[in-house]
């Protein structure tokens, strides 16, 4: 492929020609219990079920290495299940995403012909699908790992299947710690033993096999159906554009049918890109299929999430344009190409600066090969297909390929510790800092967690000796950042428990403000009602309180009028409840502070005082870490073009520049009340 700059005489990028099979149509969707046992038996691991079960039996911990749409994560279970591994506890497959955990319990309930809760169940955030009468149960890495708090030894079960391990999420990092050690304390006390299986489509299996005690390496043959994978022949300057000749390169040679998923870094790019190929395909011939365009990331509505996977109408063709959730979170049936940039948009945090980074950056080897296997995934309907070509056009050349790093650094080793810390003490867990982790953090980060629990006053001691206190065990048992777990503590003395709650169920999920790019002063003209000049926390509780007091049937147009979520807000109106529930339990008094806001900002700041930051002349802000950063508001904050003298933010984000998300006015004496120590010695390191 030539550059993708396109300049004035040059030729746009190449794609390579492949044959065409003989296309042929689709059937409707299996439906009958006959359609479903074909249909298992067609897939890679039905074959090797007996040989599996008796590796299984012969070790405590084994590693599986299965192809995607192999069949690891749905039938495993099941055969573990009919081998009896079921009958001394249940068998827990664990997930990294809430929506992988959902959507594959309820076709595994489907395959063994029973309701979704009595075999067959899952436990996600605030939703729990499960009966006494429960053997198989789908779960997300961090609810294991919050049960593990009241049962370490995790007695309820009999094998543990770590999904999609490759992913190296914190709670699965934690995890593999936390049953590696109840099962060799399980065998050591004679107790039942615990099975430990990890599974993944790509991974480390060296590394893997050695921290689980030279464990076993199982291999499944075989994605379903192979794909072809295409390299640039150079490297490209402008992947934004090789992606957008590439889709419709694609869309001229093809068949109808044959749709296509683009890999691009967020919602800026996804969007812009959505509008350019439709602009496009406006002047295609009449020849070409149709083009249904859609875009995919994290913080669009669900109802528009959920269009991808619609099937693609006779004589069309769909697009999906997506972030990397569509690498393995889902499957989206009749993709044949793949266009993969190879970037995607990564934060880390920084234990130096204190600071998340948000930046775009290449993908690993892993991750390359995760996309590439979008395409081998099963047509919808069948294993019949219009089209028999599957290709990966990844927009990078192979020695760029070869540069990439193997694997997805952990999550483990660039992101906040604190609330890790916290629970780990929590687990029992004496000295944190020695956990057996697969990787380590940096000795900086887990300083920078032990210092930020200190300031909370959720520790106490160093080193061997450090311990929760009282505050920090209470702190423990909610579900939550350990600086919104002290704010809802504080909520007790400041008689405003109602409010906060809301306002930290609010920041518990993704952004409730939808705001598509075309539409942006549309969005924030109708938005302004809500806008209080008090900042975003409070713009948010009082689109949450609106939304609250409409009936249930005019929740979702509301909702699409006001360019608001309803998804998050209805996810939000369930965390309310369990931590309303968590607050009874720990005796706080739910009281409402009524329509003054000024206790309610008092009580934030006794957790993220140390978010603090201070106008400066020249109208940008100072942080008042030990660390100075200069910051703005964000675009999207309610208090962007305003210049209070001293907020507090719940998120500093650096792109570009320093940016303050989410943030609310304060007056600066609230802080020498909250902390005074911690403020006499920041504003004597500003002098």
């Amino acid at each position: 492929m030539a550059s993708a700059k396109k300049r004035p005489g040059s030729k746009s990028p190449q794609i390579p020609k492949a044959n065409h099979s003989p296309t042929k149509k689709h059937r409707p969707n299996p439906e009958t219990p006959a359609d479903i046992l074909k249909q298992r038996e067609s897939l890679a691991i039905f074959s090797v079920k007996e040989k599996l079960l008796a590796k299984i039996h012969a070790h405590n911990s084994c590693i599986i290495i299965g192809e995607t749409a192999s069949g690891k994560t749905t039938q495993l279970p099941q055969f573990l299940h009919e081998g009896g591994f079921s009958r001394q506890g249940t068998i827990v497959v664990t997930q990294p995403r809430r929506v992988a955990a959902v959507s594959v319990a309820t076709r595994v309930a489907q395959e063994v012909g029973t309701e979704l809760g009595q075999l067959v169940g899952y436990t996600v955030r605030f939703q729990d699908v499960t009966s006494p009468a429960t053997k198989i149960k789908y779960m997300t890495d961090g609810m294991l790992l919050r049960e593990a708090l009241g049962d370490h030894l995790l007695k309820r079960y009999s094998v543990i299947v770590l999904d999609e391990a490759h992913e190296r999420t914190i709670h699965t990092d934690v995890l593999f710690g936390v049953v590696k050690k109840a099962q060799r304390v399980r065998l050591k006390r004679q107790l039942p033993p615990l099975k430990v299986i990890v599974m993944s489509a790509t991974m480390n299996v060296d590394k893997f096999s050695n921290y689980f005690n030279k464990a076993p390496v199982l291999y499944l043959e075989g994605r379903q159906y192979h794909v072809e994978v295409l390299h640039s022949m150079e490297p490209q300057t402008d992947y934004l554009f090789a992606a957008l000749v590439t889709v419709f390169q694609i869309h001229k040679r093809e068949p109808p049918k044959s749709d296509i998923l683009v890999f691009l870094t967020g919602q800026e790019e996804i969007e812009a890109m959505v509008h350019t190929i439709n602009d496009i395909a406006k002047g295609m011939p009449a020849t070409c299929p149709r083009l249904i365009v859609h875009p995919l990331y994290a913080s669009l509505p669900s109802q528009q999430q959920l269009r991808v996977f619609q099937p693609t109408p006779d004589g069309c063709r769909k697009v999906i344009v997506s972030t990397n959730i569509a690498e393995t979170s889902i499957t989206i049936r009749g993709v044949k190409f793949v266009v993969d940039t190879g970037m995607v948009k990564a934060k880390t945090f920084s234990a130096i600066s204190g600071l998340d980074l948000l930046k775009v950056q290449r993908i690993s080897k892993a991750q390359a090969w995760q996309r590439t296997g979008r395409a081998g995934r099963q047509s919808a309907g069948s294993t019949v297909h219009y089209s028999l070509i599957r290709i990966s056009y990844r927009l990078y050349t192979q020695q760029e390929y070869r540069n990439f790093l193997d694997d997805t650094i952990p999550e483990i080793q660039r992101c906040n510790l604190a609330s890790i810390v916290l629970q780990l003490l929590a687990l029992g867990v004496k000295n944190p800092a020695s956990f057996d982790f697969m990787d380590k953090p940096s000795g900086e980060s887990m300083k920078c967690a032990f210092t930020e629990l200190q300031l909370l006053q959720a520790v106490e001691g160093a080193g061997e000796a450090v311990c929760l206190t009282d505050l920090g065990r209470q702190m423990a048992s909610f579900p939550l950042d350990p600086k919104l777990a002290k704010v809802i503590m504080a909520s007790k003395d400041l008689g405003c428990a109602e409010e906060i709650l809301s306002v930290v169920a609010l920041l518990s999920v993704d952004s409730i403000l939808f705001t598509p790019q075309q539409k942006i002063e549309d969005a924030q003209a109708i938005r302004r009602k809500f806008v209080s000049s008090e900042g975003d926390h409070i713009t948010y509780l009082n689109i949450f309180r609106a939304f609250r007091g409409l009936p249930e049937h005019d929740k979702h147009k509301w909702c699409y009028e006001n360019y608001v979520h309803y998804r998050n807000l209805n996810t939000a109106c369930n965390i309310r409840q369990q931590l309303r529930d968590l607050c009874l339990r720990a005796n706080i008094p739910l009281k409402s502070c009524g329509q003054d806001m000024t206790s309610v900002r008092k009580c934030l700041t006794k957790g993220l005082f140390l978010n603090a930051a201070e106008l400066q002349r020249e109208g940008t802000y100072i942080t008042l870490g030990p660390v100075k950063h200069k910051a703005t508001f964000h675009p999207s904050s309610s208090l962007f073009g305003c210049k209070p003298a001293y907020v507090l933010y719940s998120e500093i984000v650096q792109t570009t520049r320093c940016f303050l998300r989410t943030a609310f006015v304060i007056e600066p004496e609230w802080l020498y009340e909250t902390a005074p120590n911690y403020f006499r010695q920041s504003k004597g390191a500003n002098r």
